[in-house]
């Protein structure tokens, strides 16, 4: 059973290596069809006017399923966007109405600018290069690959033109070639409880796809593509630079958008879509309007294909469900709507409501770097032209992505300094929805034979990082991108497993439950989930907090030998004794061993060739211990966790020892070696004609 990952993976290597070499194949047919070309003139960016001191945010609750507000709302944005496919621009106007809640004067705004991290001296490109990204390898720099993002002009309603007071600011690592994070000092300080304007003429320039954001061919995905201002967090701004493994952290407000692009674009959006007006240039005005959100994101490609007649009935009102599809994967609409469907079902029978009215799902362009990703009620996806049953990329892609919905876009965590409670948290619901709807040992993959659960994957990207970074790492200090995936993703799953083997199953389900309900709108920290945990559990779980989330211990128990001999076996046997009589007493002892640092109560069970199996307890406290038995039968197999409650073993492979050798599972991996490599020569003979 621990092999299974290793024996299933090789036949699926065939068939994704196929998937793969006929992608580019597959990009091509579903490459745009000449469109008509709409001149876009060169805006002159008109700040709107307003008037001082009567600034407020809406008490809004039209996109929502709720009579009133959800969400205490410190901010409002009013973006009025001009996007120029051609070019790849933006032209914009943003009124950002902000509420001093902070309880004292402040003097000075910090305002993420996303879109400069895709410049050559950028930290976020430093950092892609050095450590890598899952999106792109920077082999040599290219023009497609610049973006940014410029505030031409700020205006303080009250105090003026406040253009030059601009600074960009390098908090995190002093980069000064670095502008994702700009800094606005103002003249005159804003009291606690009063409200402050900003308005901000800006363009933003996307990229070709990098990060989930930006252009490939005629598709775009709008996403962190307008300037956003920190977060007043724990006394102080939180406003970090972005970093090649870091994504974001907001208020939560209002969004009131207005996009206007060429009429043939298919759009898809955060929030409610309140009105469509066509205008006499050829181009279109479409307005959005969110509630109890912290980001909008778009969409546009011309070539969409849009189904959007689902409706899940949910806890708190009815949700839209519109699904954004490629023509070449248009066959897979309905799969794609059934899993969105089953995660609603299961995240609001488990951990609460969704509240929002819509929830828009967009399969990206394919070979772009768009898929699989999240914000406010607006997920991507990830697919291919060739997607069988039962290889279930599609569904652990969506179920991902809207778990987000819950854990980034609700709780909403600082993905900066705590990634894992976000990134971690999803990936642990996401196994246990996907084992719920698709099978423990077939979430993943149930194809020609082959199979793989989620729970396993999870545990495996854990283990190859297990000793490099804790899990309460900054985002952006991790070793490398690969440790912040295992350990942010991986080892949080495993973590969070493992303490469900602690509390019990029902009682961590129910410790999620709370957490969600009581924390939903607030940006907790690890402190809240931890005393959550400890109040719904009624145990002291610092010891195990300590080791697993706070620090970096790796455990790793082993049955390290069994030894087995007749307890008479000085005296002389006489001539007709046989060698296995029933009467002899066998001395059997069980070794194990604590290779590592973190030290955690494990269960064995050894077990007799009479069928008696014993369960023991260890506290791990020592680096070694061992149970001795004397039987009238030998012992056959020793096992550590038999119930397999424990995930983050980095080596499942010495937890068990058997007496004697068993030989089926090396045949049973030599006819899979058989079956492999007769398919990839097959593949491979094929593909040659």
């Amino acid at each position: 059973m621990k092999m299974r990952w290793i024996i299933v993976f090789l036949p699926v290597v065939s068939v994704v290596v196929i998937s793969l070499a006929v992608r580019e194949h597959a990009a091509r047919a579903a490459s745009p069809q000449p469109t008509p070309s709409i001149p876009v003139q060169t805006r002159s960016i008109t700040l709107p006017s307003s008037n001082a001191g009567t600034a407020t945010i809406p008490d809004t609750t039209s996109a929502i399923n709720s009579p009133q507000p959800m969400s205490q709302r410190v901010v409002h944005y009013e973006i009025d966007a001009h996007y120029d496919p051609t070019k790849h621009i933006v032209d914009a106007t943003e009124v950002l109405t902000y509420h001093n809640l902070t309880g004292q004067p402040l003097d000075h705004f910090p305002f993420h600018l996303y879109q400069n991290a895709f410049q050559p001296k950028a930290t976020w490109v430093r950092e892609a290069k050095i450590a890598g990204t899952r999106d792109v390898i920077y082999e040599k720099w290219e023009d497609k690959l610049n973006g940014s993002e410029d505030i031409k002009r700020l205006e303080v309603v009250g105090q003026g033109d406040l253009t030059a007071n601009l600074q960009y600011i390098q908090p995190d690592d002093g980069n000064k070639d670095d502008k994702t994070v700009v800094d606005l000092k103002l003249p005159k300080p804003i009291a606690p409880g009063q409200y402050v304007q900003f308005k901000i003429a800006f363009q933003t320039k996307f990229p070709e796809t990098q990060a989930r954001s930006g252009w490939k061919r005629d598709f775009v995905l709008g996403g962190q593509w307008f300037p956003k201002v920190g977060v007043w967090w724990h006394g102080a701004w939180n406003c970090h630079q972005y970093h090649a493994t870091t994504e974001f952290f907001a208020d939560f407000g209002v969004y009131d958008v207005k996009l206007t692009l060429p009429r043939f674009e298919v759009v898809g959006a955060s929030g409610v879509k309140v009105s469509e007006v066509n205008n006499p240039d050829s181009t279109k005005t479409l307005s959005y309007h969110g509630d109890d959100i912290h980001d909008f994101a778009w969409t546009a490609s011309p070539r969409y294909k849009v189904k959007e007649d689902g409706v899940y009935q949910g806890q708190m009102g009815p949700v839209s469900m519109r699904i954004l599809m490629q023509p070449a994967h248009w066959s897979q609409a309905d799969r794609h709507e059934k899993i969105l469907r089953q995660s609603l079902e299961y995240f609001e029978r488990w951990y609460g409501p969704y509240p929002y009215k819509t929830i828009t799902l967009v399969d990206p362009e394919p070979d772009s770097a768009a898929g699989g990703m999240e914000y406010p009620t607006f997920i991507t996806g990830d697919s291919s032209w060739f997607m069988p049953d039962g290889i279930y990329l599609p569904e652990i892609v969506v179920e991902h992505e809207f778990g987000h919905q819950y854990w980034y876009g609700m709780v909403a965590t600082n993905e900066f300094e705590d990634a894992w409670m976000d990134e971690g948290f999803n990936s642990y619901t996401e196994v246990k929805i996907l084992d719920s709807i698709l099978g423990r040992n077939t979430s993943m993959i149930n194809f020609a034979g082959a199979t793989l659960g989620e729970r396993e994957e999870q545990r495996l990207g854990y283990a190859t990082v297990a000793d490099l970074d804790p899990m309460a790492e900054k985002a952006y200090e991790y070793y490398s991108f690969n440790s912040y995936g295992g350990v942010t993703y991986g080892k949080t799953a495993s973590v969070l497993l493992t303490l469900e083997g602690i509390i019990g199953e029902d009682t961590m389900q129910k410790a999620m439950q709370v957490y969600f309900m009581k924390y939903r709108f607030t940006h907790p920290s690890k402190e809240e989930f931890f005393k959550t945990v400890e109040e719904v559990s009624g145990k002291d779980l610092r010891w195990y907090f300590n080791q697993a989330i706070l620090g970096s211990p790796v455990l790793d128990y082993k049955v390290s030998k069994i030894e087995c001999f007749p307890v008479n076996w000085f005296e002389e046997k006489k001539a007709f004794a046989h060698k296995d009589d029933k009467n002899t007493v066998y001395r059997s002892v069980v070794w194990l061993q604590r290779k590592e640092d973190f030290v955690l109560p494990v269960e064995v069970e050894i077990k007799f060739e009479n069928g008696e199996a014993i369960r023991e307890h260890w506290d791990g406290v020592g680096r070694w211990t061992k149970f001795s038995y004397d039987k009238k039968a030998k012992i056959v197999s020793a096992e550590i966790d038999p119930d397999h409650k424990i995930l983050i073993d980095r080596n499942a492979f010495d937890n068990s020892y058997t007496l004697e050798p068993n030989g089926k599972p090396a045949h049973k991996l030599a006819n899979y070696w058989l079956s492999v490599t007769q398919l990839l020569g097959q593949a491979l003979a094929w593909w040659g004609v």
